[in-house]
C-alpha cells in the first residue's frame, strides 16, 4: 500500500472496534458491554460502512472476559448482515485465555495477534512470547482465520517480519499499526510515515491510533493508501472536551473524510477480496 494506491482509489476497509477489555461505562456510559449492546453499534456502524468489526467479550459486570465471546459473536450474527467478525486473542497473559478467541463456533473469519508482550498500568505486563505468537498463527492458519498482525511498536513490526519469514503467514499481509502512550509507536505523523515505509513486501496496513490521536493518524492513513479502525475501545471521545455519543458516531465522522479524499469505503465482500480471504 501506498500513496499511489491512493491516488489509484483503491478502497478503504474500515474496522470497528466498539468495546475493548479495559474502559467501561465508569469512563463512558455510552461504550456498549454486553453482547446485545454491542450487536447493535456493530450493526449501526456496518450501515454506516464498517466491514470488519474487531469484536471483545464482557461477563455480566462489563468485565473483559474472552469466555463470552462466543455469545457476542452470536448476537452479532443475529443483527448484522455480512460484517466480518474479527475476534481478539490479545490483552491476555495467559495462552489458554488468548485462544479462545479462534475457537468459538464457528470460527471468526478474522483474529488479531499481538507481535509480542507490553506494559499495560504500572505493576503489569502483558506477556506474549514467540512460542504463543506462532501457535495461534499455526492455528489460525489451519482453521482459515485471516490473522491481522497487531504491531504495538517498531519491535513487533520486525516480529512480524519474523513471522513471514517462517512460513506461517499467506499473502497480503495484513498489518495493524498502533499509535498512542505507553510502549506503543509514538503517535507522530513522521513516525507513521516511518512504520509505512518498513512494512513487509505484499501488505495491507491498518491504523489504529488512541484517543485524540485516531483522527489525525486515521486521516493521514486514508492518503497513504492504508485502511483505517476506529471505535470507544481506542478513543473514548469525539472532540475536546466532548465524550462520543455512540460507536456510529465515530464511524460516520471517518466515513465523511474517506469520502471527501477520494476514496471509497470497502464492502464486507470487498474487504475479504483484499485481504485474500475469498
Amino acid at each position: 500500500m501506498s500513496y499511489d494506491d491512493y491516488l489509484a482509489g483503491k478502497k478503504v476497509i474500515l474496522t470497528v472496534a466498539t468495546t475493548g477489555g479495559v474502559h467501561g461505562k465508569d469512563a463512558n456510559p455510552n461504550l456498549p458491554e454486553q453482547p446485545e449492546e454491542i450487536a447493535r453499534d456493530v450493526r449501526e456502524c456496518e450501515k454506516l460502512g464498517a466491514s470488519v468489526a474487531h469484536v471483545h467479550g464482557r461477563d455480566e459486570y462489563g468485565e473483559n472476559s474472552p469466555a463470552h465471546l462466543q455469545a457476542v459473536d452470536d448476537a452479532i450474527r443475529e443483527a448484522c448482515e455480512d460484517i466480518v467478525i474479527q475476534n481478539t486473542t490479545g490483552g491476555q497473559s495467559a495462552y489458554d485465555s488468548r485462544v479462545l478467541g479462534i475457537r468459538t463456533d464457528p470460527p471468526p473469519e478474522m483474529a488479531s495477534l499481538d507481535m509480542g508482550p507490553f506494559n499495560r498500568g504500572q505493576h503489569i505486563i502483558t506477556e506474549h512470547t514467540r512460542h504463543n505468537i506462532e501457535s495461534l498463527a499455526r492455528e489460525m492458519r489451519e482453521k482459515g482465520i485471516k490473522p491481522e498482525l497487531e504491531a504495538f511498536n517498531n519491535g513487533h513490526l520486525n516480529e512480524s517480519h519474523r513471522l513471514i519469514e517462517l512460513g506461517l503467514l499467506t499473502e497480503p499481509y495484513y498489518i495493524n499499526l498502533i499509535l498512542g502512550g505507553g510502549t506503543f509507536s509514538m503517535p507522530s505523523p513522521r513516525n507513521l510515515l516511518n512504520l509505512v515505509d518498513n512494512l513487509p513486501e505484499n501488505s495491507e496496513f491498518n491504523v489504529l491510533a488512541t484517543g485524540r490521536h485516531q483522527l489525525p493518524l486515521t486521516t493521514m492513513a486514508v492518503l497513504l493508501g492504508g485502511h483505517v479502525r476506529v471505535g470507544m475501545e481506542d478513543n473514548l471521545y469525539f472532540a475536546r472536551g466532548r465524550p462520543a455519543e455512540s460507536n456510529a458516531q465515530l464511524v460516520e465522522r471517518s466515513v465523511e473524510i474517506i469520502e471527501r479524499l477520494g476514496r471509497e469505503i470497502a464492502t464486507p465482500a470487498e474487504a475479504r477480496e483484499i485481504l485474500g480471504m475469498g
